[in-house]
């Protein structure tokens, strides 16, 4: 399945490509963007860790049940400064996301994030989407309170943050969803 490119506002989300990796390399490997991760994302972050992720995980699975987007503004669509993904078959996680540091608090993660709701209900047929983040990662909560999720409860998780051992769960129907969006 051929996977589409999105304008938002400020935004343009399009399938991830191999002129994306050195520039979600440089962005993705910071700590503060990292900490919140589930622990399968190694740290110290390795030099070919992007790379081995988008050929041996993205890009096999990519519009097979699985989709993964760049997020570039769109006045400079030359640097990847986030990602998102979004997956089938999971009552825990259906979607994950990162944005590079520097463009933290601008509200483009919000942008993203009703884009993608809007597809995975819209034109993929999602019934129910669940969402999990660190208790402690007050943005990423921010963004599911914004944009319709309810919280449903906790679990026990390992993050990148050994301090970090409790996430939230959330989740979000396409009634509720077409309900927050009065579609």
């Amino acid at each position: 399945m051929e996977i589409p490119t999105f304008e938002t506002d400020n935004l343009i989300l399009r399938p991830i490509t191999p002129d994306d990796l050195h520039s979600y390399q440089n962005n993705f490997n910071n700590y503060e963007v990292i900490r919140y991760l589930s622990s399968f994302v190694p740290w110290p972050f390795p030099k070919n860790g992007v790379e081995e992720y988008y050929y041996k995980t993205i890009l096999p699975k990519q519009g097979k049940d699985y989709w993964y987007w760049s997020i570039l503004l769109k006045n400079n669509t030359e640097e990847m400064i986030g990602g998102i993904d979004l997956w089938r078959g999971s009552k825990i996680d259906n979607r994950g996301f990162w944005l590079a540091q520097k463009r933290w608090g601008k509200g483009y993660m919000t942008e993203v994030v009703t884009r993608i709701n809007d597809h995975a209900f819209q034109d993929l047929g999602f019934e129910i989407l669940y969402f999990g983040n660190a208790v402690t990662n007050i943005g990423s909560r921010k963004i599911k309170e914004k944009t319709g999720a309810k919280l449903i409860g906790r679990r026990l998780f390992k993050f990148v943050d050994p301090l970090v051992n409790e996430s939230e769960m959330w989740e979000l129907s396409k009634e509720a969803w077409l309900t927050f969006r009065n579609l």
